[in-house]
């Protein structure tokens, strides 16, 4: 016969084990739950981060995005791994820019379902305007090239209409910004109509932001005695300028991937920041920004950053910086660069 001793310790250990067992359920079951919920959850996958933070801000937790060019990396050199082609073509949802930086795009469209997957470009939603070369700009190496060989080729093409090329860093605008919201809602609201409502508000929200920032940036310009801004860098802010006005010098295009300019382009530059009386010389983001500190050591203008949002810090993405974050920072750059 067992003693009462023993008795206490077999009852203990069944109820050891029955407590185990329930909370293996129970976990099963948050588990089996947490997966239907994620299931449930938009998959969409972002070429690059406005077209990400754009989404996240519209779409809150009702979607899992994945942006596919590393914080702190160029878009211009992306190329998409095989994990990153089968993300996509799992998707529900593929937001992409358009342009030159996502050429790759085009021939994976022809391999994607379309029942299964809905495409969004960003150029779509715009007005789009060439790119162009301003009075003592590096042109593009491609263009010297085209320009070396346009004689031997000219026969050969004069039957072939020349393609315009457009200027993608379209997201630069903020008014534009508040175009591709609204065309990222549009397209979330087909795909979970059951949560149109919170994606309205959540656009409503976003776009609300974007056009009081609009307003900050207008009067700012309004008020202040100077147009001009010069970028001793890249210059991927058409939209941004043609938006209020503005003119603008710069070292290379938008999508250039030169980093050292000539000596007469940084003579140009460096006599219209005198001779116009420029305070603040720009560089942009992730740039090494020489051509910047050359101009100010010669001129004494201040460098600052203006940033074109084309992606960010490792850091400021594990942080949540987002695009709103950005131009409030840009805002008080241009502020002090046309005083």
């Amino acid at each position: 016969m067992k003693s009462t001793r023993e008795i206490t310790v077999m009852r203990n250990i069944k109820i050891i084990i029955a407590l185990a067992i329930i909370l293996l359920v129970s976990v099963g079951i948050v588990i089996g739950v947490t997966n239907h919920q994620s299931s449930e959850k938009i998959s969409i996958v972002a070429t690059n981060f406005p077209a990400y933070d754009f989404a996240r801000a519209v779409v809150g937790d009702h979607a899992k995005i994945k942006m596919l060019v590393s914080p702190g990396a160029d878009i211009h050199d992306f190329e998409p791994t095989p994990e990153d082609i089968i993300d996509i073509k799992n998707s529900q949802l593929f937001i992409y820019n358009g342009g030159e930086s996502d050429e790759w795009v085009e021939e994976l469209i022809n391999n994607l379902e379309p029942e299964k997957t809905k495409l969004l470009r960003m150029m779509d939603a715009v007005n789009l305007v060439e790119e162009e070369a301003v009075e003592g700009m590096e042109a593009h190496e491609h263009e010297e090239h085209e320009e070396h060989e346009e004689h031997e080729e000219h026969e050969e093409h004069e039957e072939h209409e020349e393609q315009p090329e457009y200027d993608e860093h379209i997201w630069t605008s903020l008014r534009n910004s508040i175009k591709i919201i609204d065309q990222i809602k549009n397209t979330l609201m087909e795909l979970s109509p059951e949560n149109q409502k919170q994606f309205e508000e959540n656009a409503e929200h976003y776009i609300d932001k974007l056009k009081t920032l609009d307003s900050k940036f207008q009067g700012i310009i309004d008020n202040s005695k100077r147009k001009t801004l010069i970028f001793g860098d890249r210059f991927p802010f058409r939209y941004f300028v043609d938006d209020y006005g503005l003119n603008y010098f710069a070292a290379f295009p938008g999508c250039s991937d030169q980093t050292e300019a000539s000596s007469k382009t940084i003579s140009f530059l460096i006599d219209k920041v005198k001779t116009k009386s420029i305070p603040v010389i720009f560089k942009i983001e992730m740039s090494n920004g020489n051509i910047a500190k050359t101009i100010s050591e010669e001129t004494g203008a201040k460098v600052l950053e203006f940033n074109s949002a084309h992606n960010i810090s490792t850091n400021d993405f594990k942080n949540g910086r987002t695009y709103l974050d950005i131009m409030e920072e840009n805002l008080t750059a241009l502020k002090e660069a046309l005083e």
